[in-house]
């Protein structure tokens, strides 16, 4: 009888479905992971702006600003003010909101910062006073 080598297309199917499903598994884990990173930015960047407005100019100035930019926090980094996406803070499609309350003349006595989660709820902060 002769024998022959090779694989079977049996085989050969079974390895590319398993490929396939390994391929599928990695994809989706990795997109799991990419999201809860950006939650994780989005996170880091609501508590620096939270500790900026709280330490930093609420300490210096005695309330907190209407609209918040590099301009008044100063002490922190500017490109958190982007979301992950790309837009500014205080832009229609921000994954970010700073909303006040009790403002007069551009001093206001207290505020929200919200973080749109993909993963989680929002994130929210509010003013200590």
């Amino acid at each position: 009888m002769n024998k022959k080598s090779g694989f079977t297309v049996i085989e050969i199917l079974v390895l590319a479905a398993f490929l396939a499903a390994c391929g599928i598994i990695f994809a989706f884990q990795k997109a799991e992971i990419e999201a809860k990173n950006r939650d994780d930015n989005r996170k880091t960047a609501i508590n620096a702006m939270y500790y900026n407005l709280e330490e930093v100019y609420h300490k210096a100035n005695g309330y907190y600003p209407e609209k918040i930019d590099e301009k008044n926090l100063t002490a922190m980094d500017p490109q958190l003010f982007t979301d992950p996406n790309g837009v500014n803070l205080g832009e229609a499609d921000s994954n970010y909101r700073y909303e006040t309350t009790g403002c007069t003349d551009g001093k206001c006595k207290s505020y929200t910062l919200r973080a749109d989660l993909e993963k989680e709820d929002d994130f929210v902060k509010t003013s200590r006073k």
